[in-house]
Formats: structure tokens, sequence, C-alpha cells
């Protein structure tokens, strides 16, 4: 039974870098699994989490999320379980290549996708996302109650998400995201309320320079992978 004193940390990591070459707009395609800079990322964050109370650790079903948990688990001698909700948002260009200088957003056949950043029209609405993330949030908390969890999900869900924890509008530019590859963002719950959200990145020195939070885009290596 919860009383208002439980205290429970619930950290959504992204996941590490992908091996991507050709620069394509992954989404929810399988058979993309980390690089080896991924994985420095994902056992690095492992080492980084090692003292802390975690008693649960779920992943988006996709290659690279749970590859990305899975030595945070080992580290802890846990069960990595798989958490539907912590997918990749649905998103119309998957498969295709989008990113900055690469002509997408000039192509008649891109313009119908494009009429309504609000909700997005290209993909899965925010407010969906919000509902799962939320949904699988209280689920970790309740598993983990008096203690810590994490969950290893994507950039958007993570920040849509966090900005509705904080009260902040959903619709935003996706340059200004602060969830940087095999970031934690830390929501602290008392009882089944959110009091606080915390934001850390472990592994900020193996993440390129151009993919750190607020970084500017940089003409061929800014490709909307997905994330």
């Amino acid at each position: 039974m919860s009383t208002h004193r439980d205290i429970t940390v619930v950290h959504l990591m992204r996941h590490g870098e992908v091996a991507n070459p050709d620069g394509i707009l992954y989404g929810r395609l399988p058979g993309y699994h980390l690089s080896e800079l991924g994985r420095r990322m994902a056992d690095r964050v492992a080492e980084h989490l090692a003292p802390r109370d975690v008693t649960y650790v779920a992943a988006s079903p996709l290659e690279r999320a749970q590859e990305t948990a899975t030595p945070i688990a080992k580290a802890h001698g846990l069960e990595l379980n798989t958490d539907e909700r912590l997918i990749e948002a649905e998103n119309v260009f998957q498969g295709k290549t989008f990113g900055v200088g690469d002509g997408a957003l000039r192509r008649p056949g891109n313009w119908r996708h494009l009429v309504n950043p609000m909700r997005p029209s290209w993909g899965e609405p925010y407010v969906d996302q919000v509902v799962r993330m939320m949904a699988a949030l209280h689920t970790a908390k309740d598993r983990a109650r008096g203690h810590e969890a994490v969950l290893v999900s994507h950039q958007l869900p993570i920040w849509i998400v966090r900005s509705y924890v904080e009260k902040r509008r959903l619709w935003h530019d996706p340059r200004k995201r602060q969830c940087t590859l095999a970031s934690l963002t830390s929501f602290t719950f008392e009882g089944d309320r959110i009091v606080s959200v915390g934001y850390s990145e472990p592994a900020r020195d193996l993440v390129p320079a151009h993919l750190l939070a607020g970084a500017r885009p940089v003409k061929g290596k800014d490709k909307a992978f997905g994330a």
C-alpha cells in the first residue's frame, strides 16, 4: 500500500547510437542495432547506474532499446521487461531520408504530411504519446515503488512526456529537444505524484558534438534517423 512518503525514481533513458550508414529515418523498422559506439554508451550508463537502487528495467521492443537496456538489467541481476508503450513514435517518413539540407521539405509529395505541426500531421499524435508514456511511467513506479526503475525508449516520446509533465506545449522545434543519446530523464514520484524531473548525460563525452542537445544542425550529419 502506498503512502505520500513513498519516493520512487523512474529514469527514462534514450538508447545509444545506432548503426545507420545510409541515414534512414528508421522509426519502428526492425533490424537497426546499436553501433559499437552505442554499445559503449549503454555500458557507460550501466556503470553509472550500478550503485543505484534499481529494481525494475524495461525497454521498447525495438532492437536498439533492448540492446541499450541489457547491460543495465544485467548489472542489477534483473530480468529485462519489454513494454510496447515505450516504442518510437509512428512517422510517415519512416524508411526515407529526412534531414537538414536533403530537400525533403521541398518535395511536393511530402507537403500533405506537414499541414499541422501541432498534432503532428506526419505521425502519431503527441497526445497519444503522452497517454502511453505516462501509463508506462506509472507501471514502472508501481513495480519499483520505494526504489528506482529504468525505462529505455526513444527521443520524441521521452521529450513529449517530459514536456507534458513540465506543462509546456507539446508541439516544438525538434532541434531544441534536451534528450541526447544515452541520456537520462528522471521522474521522482512521491507516492503516485511526480514531484520533480531531472536530466543527466552520463555518456556525454561519447556523444558526437553535432548530436548533443542544443547543437546546431550540420548539413549531411543531422539526418532524422529516428530515435
